[in-house]
């Protein structure tokens, strides 16, 4: 028996799933807009709202600017963060950031990323720096990133065999912490309706995030 895509076969007409795998969506969503709820758009808010529980005026930097890391940037508006600091490579995603709440923008990589998000978030850091990319490099600028007390969430899927080497004063001298981020801690059943909803409403921009439609017979 083939059990492509966590058993959900995304590329097909049809498919017989579970029913506790089935939540129900209002049909005023498109299906290419609740597919993506049902992956990077849960995970992404998920992450601020959920894992991080982003608080109102919160501060936030977000390392990596695709589907994902744009979601971030739109859960941490949704929770209230005041300052959200983007950071890519690619000018064209800093640009979506930047239309979906991001405050200010970094275009850059490197030694210098932490340092200008530090800048750019009152010269102390940042509450909370999610790492949507999941390479060693870029979880330890997270933890460079965050303030005192802040927390560095990893999002990204690291390599399994990663591994990374910092001093440890780096977490303690600072008190910052580092946690785990899998699927945005999200719930099907409890919040797949709740981001619908959002996204019926305007609060959540979702098709924006769809930059090309195919049909299968391609």
């Amino acid at each position: 028996m083939l059990t492509p895509v966590l058993r959900a076969g995304t590329f097909i007409t049809h498919t017989v799933v579970a029913s506790a795998q089935a939540v129900e969506v209002d049909q005023v969503v498109p299906p290419e807009i609740a597919c993506l709820i049902g992956c990077g758009i849960a995970t992404g808010v998920g992450a601020a709202i959920r894992t991080a529980a982003v608080a109102p005026g919160d501060r936030v930097a977000v390392i990596g600017c695709g589907a994902v890391g744009l979601s971030v940037v739109q859960g941490a508006c949704l929770a209230g963060a005041t300052s959200i600091v983007a950071v890519d490579l690619n000018p064209v995603k800093l640009e979506w950031a930047r239309r979906m709440g991001a405050t200010a923008l970094v275009a850059r990589g490197g030694d210098d990323v932490a340092s200008r998000v530090r800048e750019l978030s009152g010269g102390f850091g940042v509450d909370h720096c999610f790492d949507v990319v999941g390479v060693p490099t870029t979880l330890r600028t997270a933890i460079e990133c965050c303030d005192q007390a802040g927390v560095a969430i990893l999002v990204g899927v690291p390599p399994r065999t990663a591994e990374m080497v910092l001093p440890l004063g780096l977490l303690w001298d600072a008190r910052r912490g580092v946690k785990a981020c899998w699927y945005g801690n999200c719930f099907g059943p409890r919040d797949f309706a709740l981001l619908a909803d959002w996204y019926r409403t305007g609060a959540l921009h979702l098709d924006e995030t769809v930059s090309r439609r195919i049909g299968l017979q391609h």
